[in-house]
């Protein structure tokens, strides 16, 4: 008999906010290139990759579908299956839903669910951790994997081992319960116990196990889950559940509707690097300051700083620090951030307040990513909007009218095939078309290489709400 393929299920849902202005909901910090040259999607998808393991299945929201595809690719890899959340519902029931869709093509499958913002270094021990515990999840255990704690952390979630179960053990340990968010105090009593481990979120057992858990402890939301997946929609690639029975779930995570109440549970220890990066002290420290603490992106510069974090993300653009002790500093072309290290989790804060006041920048980054490709504004005014727009290799942007605008697009590179009513022609750098108000328009991209076009929008109004689509290849309304 073969050995038994492990599915990587890899929620990619969130919109964390902890790591503002980086991450925020138009582009969260799973997709964001916070510790390298890969996103920390990209990192889980390989990570979860190789002998023993299926094709990653994705879950996902509407917005991030096509993010997705594109940075799966790039690592070279496609999806076993992605399935779309109507909306956020937290993690019990889209893990539901991804066993119901597993069984259904493999009434053997063995699910492997991690979140897809976490920082594993060593992407060869922690694979050795999974198939250490695979056994124990074919027996029919729902196997969560702990993180053998470092220091007294009240922002993590704790897993108590049961009498006589060996933190150091190299195989599943018998697990007493689950712990919540502690307070300094006791956080320093467990971390000197030695017989807690920190939550990880992250789980093995088989597709047939947790429906089974799902349907003894929480069979409130089975039914509904049940109807999402078995009305789900085909969708270039895309499995979208149906949203009338989704609408209705409870929002609620799979420790308190499965996690602490079943009986059929073991913990697997793991002793290397890990974190979640829940706040920018995280960034900091998983980065590797140098020998005064300080962290620096390419475009900033410390000078006599200690224990500090100092990133620019915009090229052009340098940030110096002086004199600077435990301090965050992060800037973007269009909100910086500045705070005390130890006020690091109060980031949530700043989104919220921009939010009241109605600043896009509490979710909406400068570079809006599109599944054709990504756009940046570079100047606004009252009734003129100029853009940089960036088209991938066989992209192409829908067929198109405006209400209130009318656009130049100049091609500065690439090869532009332009629609403008009925008349088509191709464009090289250098050359430009005008659309006029009202006319039908799209543009493609015909070539090899990214196609980058400089546009200049005229008009009363230039909201990105004044479009009618006739025709789009990515089925958008």
């Amino acid at each position: 008999m073969p050995d038994p393929i492990i599915t990587p299920v890899l929620l990619a849902g969130g919109s964390g906010t902890r790591l503002w202005p980086l991450s925020r909901k138009s582009y969260p910090k799973q997709f964001a290139k916070l510790m390298g040259e890969e996103s920390l999607f990209q990192a889980s998808a390989r990570r979860l990759s190789g002998t023993g393991f299926e094709a990653p299945m994705v879950l996902t929201g509407e917005d991030f579908r096509f993010i997705v595809t594109e940075q799966l690719a790039a690592v070279e890899q496609a999806p076993l299956g992605l399935l779309i959340e109507p909306e956020g519902r937290n993690t019990a029931a889209p893990i539901l839903a991804a066993a119901l869709w597993l069984v259904a093509h493999d009434p053997g499958a063995v699910m492997l669910v991690a979140p897809s913002d976490h920082v594993i270094p060593e992407a060869e021990a922690f694979r050795a951790a999974v198939m250490a515990a695979l056994p124990r999840a074919l027996a029919g255990d729902l196997v969560t994997f702990g993180i053998a704690p470092t220091r007294p952390e009240t922002g993590y979630g704790y897993l108590e081992m049961a009498a006589g179960a060996d933190a150091a053990g190299a195989v599943p340990q018998d697990l007493a319960r689950f712990v919540e968010k502690p307070g300094a105090d006791r956080a320093a009593e467990m971390l000197a116990a030695g017989t807690f481990l920190w939550n990880a979120g992250i789980f093995l057992f088989t597709a047939d196990a947790i429906i089974t858990a799902f349907r003894t402890h929480a069979p409130g939301l089975v039914t509904d889950v049940e109807a999402a997946v078995e009305a789900a929609q085909s969708d270039l690639g895309f499995t979208r559940l149906a949203a009338d029975p989704w609408a209705g779930l409870e929002d609620i995570s799979i420790d308190y509707a499965i996690m602490e109440r079943a009986d059929n549970l073991a913990v697997m220890p793991y002793h290397g690097a890990w974190s979640d990066l829940g706040g920018w002290d995280a960034v900091w420290q998983e980065t590797g300051p140098d020998e005064a603490g300080n962290v620096t992106s390419v475009h900033a510069t410390a000078i006599d700083c200690a224990d500090t974090l100092l990133r620019s993300e915009t090229p052009g653009q340098e940030l110096v620090g002086i004199g600077l002790e435990d301090t965050i500093v992060v800037a973007m072309s269009d909100a910086v951030l500045v705070a005390p290290k130890s006020q690091a989790q109060r980031v949530k804060e700043a989104v919220t307040a921009l939010k009241a006041k109605g600043a896009p920048q509490a979710v909406q980054l400068p570079r809006d990513y599109r599944p054709w490709g990504w756009y940046e504004s570079l100047i606004v005014g009252g009734r003129f909007q100029v853009k940089r727009i960036v088209v991938h290799p066989g992209a192409q942007l829908s067929l198109q009218s405006h209400h209130h605008r009318s656009e130049h697009w100049i091609v500065v590179q690439g090869t532009a095939k332009v629609t403008v009513d009925e008349e088509v022609t191709l464009l090289t750098e250098n050359q430009s078309v005008y659309i006029p108000l009202g006319a039908v328009h799209r543009m493609e991209n015909p070539g090899k290489v990214d196609m980058v076009l400089i546009e200049v929008q005229t008009g009363s109004y230039l909201g990105e709400d004044d479009i009618i689509r006739y025709e789009d290849i990515y089925a958008r309304s």
